[in-house]
């Protein structure tokens, strides 16, 4: 099971270690929003939309162990990542994904859909450390930018292209 609790509708998982953040945003309304982002979440669409690259790029699925390249200033950082949830009901569908080694940063991050009535809603959750290497450790405080940027980007990129 994972730390960021996609199913959840509050989060109270215990996050000793952990930078702890959640955010949530209106994307639009309707069942025409609603299927979109869906569909954007299950297919990686949070990432690709938001300037990353994911290998292979299909749909979610818990065990996967796709590759996901960041490309910051025109560089490629690799950053591995497993599944390690997805949730899929009629009114939730999301993920959430754990760092392997390798990974800039450890921690985890779940992308979530739901609806408020006929509002559609993104909520992004996320546990953040230190990388496992040292070469990453000394680079946390410019990654916590970057993670910063990357998050705005998510809400932006499905917020932006949703259908009204």
């Amino acid at each position: 099971m994972s730390l960021t609790r996609p199913a959840d509708q509050h989060w109270r998982s215990p996050t000793s270690g952990f930078r702890r953040w959640e955010k949530s945003a209106e994307l639009g309304r309707g069942d025409e929003v609603w299927r979109w982002a869906c569909r954007e979440v299950l297919q990686w669409g949070i990432k690709t939309r938001s300037g990353f690259t994911v290998t292979p790029d299909e749909r979610v699925t818990e065990g996967d162990r796709p590759i996901i390249m960041a490309h910051p200033f025109g560089l490629a950082v690799r950053e591995p990542v497993e599944v390690v949830e997805v949730v899929e009901t009629s009114d939730r569908v999301g993920f959430a994904y754990r760092t392997l080694p390798g990974h800039p940063v450890s921690g985890e991050e779940a992308f979530i859909v739901h609806r408020d009535g006929d509002a559609v809603i993104l909520t992004v959750r996320s546990l953040t450390r230190a990388g496992r290497e040292w070469g990453w450790r000394a680079a946390y405080p410019v990654l916590l930018v970057a993670q910063q940027v990357a998050r705005r980007r998510y809400f932006r990129a499905l917020r932006v292209r949703a259908p009204r």
